[in-house]
């Protein structure tokens, strides 16, 4: 994963422990890549390859950030990590076991405007490099 964060402005690690109450508050498991990214870096910004914008939260944010775009009003399901710096978020598909990534507008969130990236977090980050 760090292969394809050399233009990315990383913040420091997670601890295990933020992760975990998040989890608790979540009531579910992250996957395991994006825990991996999270004991790398939680969150950041910056550009993933050469010109992909990208804007990762911290995992101490993201009910926050959630709450505050009404994500489970739109998009029931949904649990945004970021964004591309622009009007639209990146997010899991929590209705789906694995967890897909999707992309989807700010304005005018709703599942009906989703377009999926990728299978894992791992996958969404070498998308976004080789774009």
């Amino acid at each position: 994963m760090q292969e394809f964060l050399d233009s990315f402005q990383c913040h420091p690690p997670a601890s295990s422990a933020a992760i975990a109450e998040f989890e608790k508050q979540l009531g579910a498991k992250f996957p395991q890549d994006y825990i991996a990214f999270l004991l790398l870096a939680n969150g950041g910004e910056g550009f993933v390859g050469e010109n992909q914008p990208l804007i990762l939260w911290p995992v101490e944010q993201l009910i926050s950030l959630n709450d505050g775009y009404h994500v489970r009003d739109y998009a029931p399901g949904l649990l945004v990590f970021g964004s591309n710096g622009g009007g639209d978020a990146y997010g899991f598909d929590t209705r789906s076991p694995d967890w897909r990534i999707v992309e989807m507008p700010f304005v005018g969130m709703d599942w009906s405007e989703a377009s999926p990236v990728a299978s894992s977090f791992g996958a969404f980050l070498k998308r976004l490099y080789e774009s």
